[in-house]
């Protein structure tokens, strides 16, 4: 496959029939293993105007996924392999939903759409996630909108705490849940 680097996180193909293999894969978790904020994406469009965006995505455990929401857009995900919660927040931070999601022979869920702009953020279990997502273009910034009350990836203790405080709201919400 011929990979182009846009940065550290960002890999495009050029190709016109993008193939990917498990050998593919296991350069990509090279890749998110090398990188700062444990992440890799390989884009199977040309550039960011295309109209679709189609994306292999691959998180280290312990990323940081700031919770944000993509506003004029919607976005689908697809786990190929690993596991992780799906967690949608609302506007002042409190859980509103759980989504447990892994690989199709895992038993959870591993796809969803989300087609009305919620924020949303994940906690990676296992020690690597990789999943398709597929979202509109064309790329622009001001389409994601961060959580006001979520810290900024630079700062890497108060994503922790953050990360820690809202495990433990997750677990406090799922059982509220299994208690209705």
């Amino acid at each position: 496959m011929l990979i182009k680097e846009f940065n550290k996180e960002v890999l495009y193909t050029s190709e016109d029939l993008v193939k990917v293999s498990s050998a593919d894969i296991a350069i990509l978790k090279e890749k998110a293993l090398a990188n700062e904020r444990k992440r890799v994406r390989l884009c199977s469009h040309k550039d960011v105007d295309d109209p679709i965006h189609e994306m292999l995505i691959i998180h280290i455990k312990g990323a940081y996924v700031r919770p944000h929401k993509h506003l004029n857009k919607s976005e689908s995900v697809h786990v190929v392999e690993g596991s992780a919660d799906i967690v949608i927040l609302d506007e002042q931070g409190n859980v509103t939903e759980v989504i447990p999601m892994g690989e199709y022979a895992s038993g959870r869920k591993f796809y969803y759409r989300m087609a009305a702009p919620r924020y949303h953020t994940m906690i990676i279990h296992g020690n690597f996630l990789v999943f398709h997502e597929t979202t509109k273009g064309p790329f622009q910034r001001s389409d994601t909108v961060f959580a006001p009350w979520a810290p900024e990836e630079k700062n890497v203790e108060a994503c922790h705490a953050y990360m820690q405080k809202l495990t433990e709201r997750i677990s406090a919400y799922s059982s509220s849940e299994r208690n209705r």
